[in-house]
């Protein structure tokens, strides 16, 4: 890859062996870059036999990095603002920028639509808190973003991501619609069926994290697509292409959704929530993020998840036999 500053990038990955993490080291080896990795050696240990891999906790281990130098830190995994801190502060005189991924839920409020870079972050009352809940999330991930623009004033970028997608994904957010609508029949759609939805692929994110390191970007951008709106409706009939799954969807309402004890349904939310998938990303997009077809993350996805053991079960969604006896209450309450 020929950038702006380099032929080829010094690239240290904190992280680096787990869903984006890995996406990004892979892809990063495709471009030919050269590759650092620094985690506790917990997940998927050699994995990538041929890259430098340091192991170490980030809380405690950081001193196995002094003295290096690369041209870019990727922090992947920052979620508590004092660690997050210890990191930067530390690596100041060792990269030229620091790319912190961050998230789409660092925004105080999703009841409105088009929410953009400069719209109010979430906060916490007590800053001391450090536990990773639903709750702190967000706000935990809005102050780590502080502390890398604090530390780095004009060396950081912020990926504020929307939900990441594609192969390697241990939540199943996304795999739950492609393996669901593959199998076929009649298939419990969340309305409305017009309801907007926002996802990036894994590897759509990698190749932006890349070209803004090649550039040496800086600034804030929320990441996630597609460019176009789409529907939750275009999504399943996009997965019914994608799968030749021929499964026919039936439209439940949010009020028997919240009403009937329905598990987690992914990729959908109540009213009030809607803008978490009605993201402004032209920021990104005029910065070069672009995204493969959609049908194309699907298979890929579906590929992935068939190399998964044939007795494991998706992390979300509904089961066969809840499903089924939600759509009968449905078909019983609609036909009144």
């Amino acid at each position: 890859m020929i950038g702006k500053y380099t032929e080829r990038m010094k690239i240290l990955v904190i992280g680096g062996t787990r869903f984006l993490g890995r996406t990004l080291v892979e892809t990063a080896l495709k471009q030919g870059h050269e590759l650092t990795l620094f985690n506790r050696g917990q997940t998927n240990p050699g994995l990538f036999p041929d890259v430098e891999n340091l192991k170490g906790d980030r809380d405690k281990d950081l001193d196995i990095l002094k003295g290096r130098k690369w041209d870019v830190v990727a922090d992947t995994c920052g979620y508590v603002p004092r660690i997050v801190k210890k990191s930067a502060e530390l690596l100041t005189n060792s990269v030229e920028l620091y790319i912190f991924i961050s998230t789409i839920n660092v925004y105080a409020d999703f009841s409105k639509s088009g929410i953009d870079e400069e719209s109010p972050l979430a906060r916490m009352k007590d800053e001391s808190i450090e536990e990773v809940t639903g709750e702190t999330y967000g706000p935990l991930k809005a102050l780590c973003e502080n502390v890398v623009k604090e530390t780095y004033p004009k060396r950081s970028t912020i990926l504020r991501c929307g939900l990441i997608v594609g192969p390697y994904d241990p939540t199943d957010r996304f795999t739950y619609w492609p393996v669901r609508v593959k199998h076929g029949g009649e298939v419990l759609a969340p309305s409305p069926p017009h309801m907007q939805v926002q996802f990036i692929a894994a590897k759509d994110l990698a190749r932006f994290i890349l070209l803004l390191s090649d550039k040496r970007s800086t600034g804030v951008f929320n990441t996630t697509g597609p460019t176009q709106k789409l529907t939750m409706q275009e999504f399943l009939k996009t997965c019914d292409r994608a799968t030749a799954g021929n499964a026919a969807l039936t439209w439940v309402d949010e009020e028997f959704i919240t009403s009937n004890d329905v598990d987690h349904i992914p990729m959908w939310t109540p009213k009030e929530w809607r803008g978490i998938f009605e993201a402004n990303c032209n920021k990104a997009v005029d910065a070069g993020l672009s995204f493969k077809p959609i049908e194309q993350t699907i298979r890929d996805t579906l590929a992935w998840h068939a190399t998964r053991p044939p007795s494991y079960e998706l992390k979300v969604g509904l089961k066969p036999n809840k499903e089924r006896e939600l759509l009968k209450k449905w078909r019983a309450i609609s036909q009144k």
